[in-house]
């Protein structure tokens, strides 16, 4: 090797360093966490918003555990103040989504109520959609629904009240020991309940008459829409009437599972934040947005000694103390979804669902059948956009206002007659 060669080489050699740096999986970082958590957990499970369970992804998201963050640039810290797996999940505000909330007092015999509704109201001629949620739901499983019909009828309005019983909804007895005040779920006392809401809203509002009406029901909710649509005592402000994800025939076969199911939920949270996440997760909502939304009005801050200091948010609504109710909110109910006045539309997670009596009377052409295979039970949630478009497409085959009718055969005579 030349002189030249030697020098060369000496030179390039200086430049690099002494002994060659170790592979990240082997340096040590002694630094601690902005929350003083020092050991940086790996995501072992996929996000809320993400239903994908590959074996791949997981891999991946677990790999990241095995580096650790460089004292400098920290890339693998969590966010000052978030807690692993919460990211995403606070609580949504109700008034994103709706106007305004009426607290409407009403004055029975035994029992004085204090509904609580929340309130989109419509622009000029506008529809009004009245909702109604399942049991140990709230008025707000339909915002993100409420969001989303906007856009399809821009001058429709939303009335979605809390039954007695669920999110802030009150009832006070009056003197009669025997009255069940908010445990009182008879479907004939929440037809009542939707009954003077609405009536109680128009006078509110100070509407000179009511708008035309769309009934929306899920579950528990769409035996009373039906019962209010086959009473007739709306007349013919009610264009028609949808009902979610229940039939008959299948919701009292799935009462005696109920119970099991029941059980099966967690007795209480730690944060609202897990209450959301423990939907999602176990995919009773697989919307997330619309869980952020509706979760928290199902849940209650527990002061008491029944739950541990760590779980503090119990459930609303005693599911397990209706079941005396039950069987009388769907016995009969397909017969009169079938007869009651005014258009019907009924959406379904699966035509399995169907019973005999509405299978006949969709071959009549009776009702309007949509069915979302992708969707779990509570479909205005789980598919709130499409849900939505097929209601606005309801209204608009429903609405009288954009029917042109012939003339009358008298009134063409008398017209006759002038000539």
């Amino acid at each position: 090797m030349s002189d030249l060669q030697r020098s060369f080489a000496k030179a390039k050699l200086a430049g690099l360093p002494s002994e060659p740096p170790l592979p990240p999986q082997f340096i040590e970082d002694d630094t601690v966490g902005e929350e003083g958590d020092n050991s940086l957990r790996p995501l072992s499970e996929p996000s809320p918003d993400d239903d994908s369970s590959s074996a791949s992804s997981a891999s991946s998201a677990s790999s990241t555990g095995t580096i650790k963050p460089s004292p400098s640039k920290h890339l693998f810290a969590r966010p000052k103040g978030s807690a692993p797996g919460r990211r995403g999940l606070e609580p949504l505000p109700w008034n994103d989504y709706f106007g305004r909330e009426l607290y409407l007092k009403s004055h029975r015999p035994t029992e004085t109520i204090t509904h609580h509704v929340y309130l989109l109201p419509p622009n000029e001629k506008g529809p009004l959609l009245v909702t109604h949620h399942g049991a140990g739901s709230s008025g707000l499983s339909f915002a993100l629904f409420a969001s989303e019909v906007r856009k399809a009828l821009p001058n429709c309005g939303i009335l979605s009240p809390d039954a007695r019983g669920h999110g802030e909804t009150v009832v006070e007895n009056i003197g009669d020991s025997t009255n069940h005040g908010s445990h009182d779920l008879r479907l004939d006392t929440l037809t009542e309940d939707l009954l003077d809401i609405i009536q109680m809203t128009r006078k509110e509002m100070v509407w000179a008459e009511l708008p035309g009406l769309i009934l929306i029901g899920h579950s528990l909710g769409g035996a009373v829409v039906t019962d209010l649509a086959m009473r007739g005592k709306l007349g013919n402000a009610v264009l028609g009437y949808a009902v979610l994800d229940v039939v008959e025939g299948s919701a009292i076969d799935a009462l005696q599972s109920m119970q099991s199911y029941l059980s099966t939920r967690p007795r209480a949270f730690p944060s609202i934040s897990s209450a959301i996440e423990w939907h999602t997760r176990s995919r009773t909502i697989r919307n997330t947005t619309s869980a952020r939304i509706s979760v928290p009005s199902l849940l209650q801050h527990d002061t008491s000694l029944a739950v541990s200091a760590s779980n503090q948010w119990i459930w609303r609504t005693n599911l397990a103390a209706t079941q005396p109710y039950w069987e009388g909110w769907f016995a009969g109910l397909s017969k009169k979804f079938l007869e009651a006045k005014g258009g019907k539309l009924l959406l379904l997670a699966g035509t399995d669902r169907l019973d005999k009596e509405l299978m006949i009377g969709q071959m009549q052409g009776k009702y309007q059948l949509q069915v979302f295979p992708d969707s779990g039970h509570f479909i205005h949630e789980d598919q709130a956009e499409k849900t939505a478009m097929v209601v606005a497409d309801f209204y608009r085959r429903n609405d009288r206002s954009a029917l042109v009718l012939p003339p009358k055969v008298g009134d063409l005579l008398k017209q006759k007659g002038t000539v």
